[in-house]
């Protein structure tokens, strides 16, 4: 099962107690203070394992509490510390304070490692507390407590790159054809219920990691078939394989709709270098409408390429190029591997605001439905059928309404306008 957010606690360990002791030998009846220091607590330690992709051990296991240091000896021995608690997360795990929502570390670097909590120091024996007037001092410190925290543990797949497309466009048969990877795989939507991830070997020097996206669906970006959980995997990917299905009615207005919910889920995705690939050329039917579809990408600046994941035709010439846009595409900003960012709260990019010009037109305006109207094929009746949806969905109808709009009076949503009809 592919695990990808969890809660769990954690506890660094208290610090051994500092002993209160006075020496004790032959011949010596008033011996000092040699009451030994406790020993440190356990640290909290994260540290990625390369060769874990889920957080599924967390699914039965959700308090990890770290050992408490030693207390002191006698003749000045000082406690033994304890072992810090390992805690190992896959690549590419963001973990957030659950109580605050705030971000702690952000952990993508292969064997890096961070203290969450530090274990407590431990305490000072007698011997810290003698002073001119109090030679003999029977008193010592315990332990320091270790820090608790409540966590939310979130991955986000590490991949070159992720695979996105409407369900059942055959992204788990692409996945399968070219990788080592075995999803599952039938004929109809939703086969894929949870990321897949796959490694390609073109040659001794080129390896590819690819990420198979569950299916995306209008609405995906609010969380609509729980299309939001699965596009954050998508967030670390350099490069997107856009796979559009050769058996639906309308493979652009597919297009149109999934570059739609990836600006509204995150304005970066919608910038991320893309391959256009048509699947299923193995159906002669699709075969016969290839020519046509890749004219209408040609108007639009796209190369459409074409392959069947099935017959496994053009996939070494898909890859390749692949290997090439990745290149040429720029290495992500990694975080620090000890950075703890400040993260101040963000106005919501689904906000808008409706204004009515001087020269009566209504005008809305808001970065989340101005980048789905940017993306939208106006052209194409099932976009703008599409688009209105969308509008309904995050309120900008309503709000047009309680605004005053009326039939015929023309509304503006960046650079595109249009009349209002109820």
């Amino acid at each position: 099962m592919f695990i990808d957010e969890v809660k769990i606690y954690v506890r660094s360990g208290k610090g051994g107690d500092g002993m209160v002791h006075f020496l004790q030998q032959k011949f010596i009846t008033h011996g000092g203070p040699d009451g030994g220091d406790g020993g440190k607590g356990g640290n909290i330690i994260f540290v990625v394992n390369n060769h874990m992709n889920t957080l599924q051990l967390f699914q039965h296991k959700t308090h990890f509490i770290a050992d408490d240091g030693r207390k002191g000896g006698v003749n000045n021995q000082t406690g033994r510390g304890a072992k810090g608690l390992i805690i190992e997360v896959p690549p590419g795990t963001l973990i957030y304070d659950s109580d605050s929502s705030a971000l702690i570390v952000d952990l993508v670097e292969k064997d890096q490692q961070f203290i969450l909590c530090q274990g407590g120091r431990g305490g000072k024996g007698n011997p810290h507390f003698k002073n001119s007037r109090n030679q003999a001092p029977r008193t010592a410190e315990k332990g320091e407590p270790g820090e608790e925290k409540n966590l939310r543990l979130e991955l986000k797949l590490i991949a070159d790159i992720g695979i996105v497309g409407m369900p059942n466009a055959g992204k788990s048969s692409l996945l399968a054809a070219v990788t080592n990877a075995r999803p599952k795989i039938a004929n109809y939507p939703f086969t894929t219920l949870e990321p897949n991830l796959g490694v390609v070997n073109l040659d001794d020097n080129t390896t590819l990691v690819l990420a198979d996206i569950p299916g995306l669906v209008e609405g995906a970006h609010m969380g609509v078939g729980l299309g939001d959980s699965f596009l954050r995997h998508i967030q670390r990917c350099r490069v997107l394989i856009h796979l559009l299905n050769g058996e639906s009615e309308d493979p652009l207005a597919d297009f149109s709709q999934i570059n739609s919910e990836l600006a509204l889920f995150d304005p970066m995705l919608g910038e991320k270098s893309q391959l256009v690939v048509l699947n299923k050329i193995d159906n002669p039917e699709v075969l016969a409408k290839v020519a046509g579809l890749q004219k209408e990408f040609k108007k639009r600046g796209i190369q459409l390429l074409t392959i069947s994941a099935l017959a496994r035709t053009n996939l070494t010439d898909l890859m390749w190029k692949t290997a090439q846009l990745l290149r040429e595409s720029p290495e992500p900003e990694l975080p620090a591997a000890h950075a703890i960012p400040v993260y101040r709260p963000e106005e919501d990019a689904r906000n808008f605001t409706i204004l009515k010009d001087s020269d009566g037109k209504w005008r809305v305006k808001g970065k989340a439905i101005e980048r789905a109207a940017a993306m939208t094929y106006w052209e194409m009746e099932e976009s703008i059928r599409r688009f209105q949806r969308l509008m309904d969905t995050l309120g900008v109808d309503d709000a047009l309404r309680k605004a005053g709009v009326e039939n015929g009076e023309t509304v503006c949503i960046g650079e595109f306008e249009f009349d209002w009809q109820d």
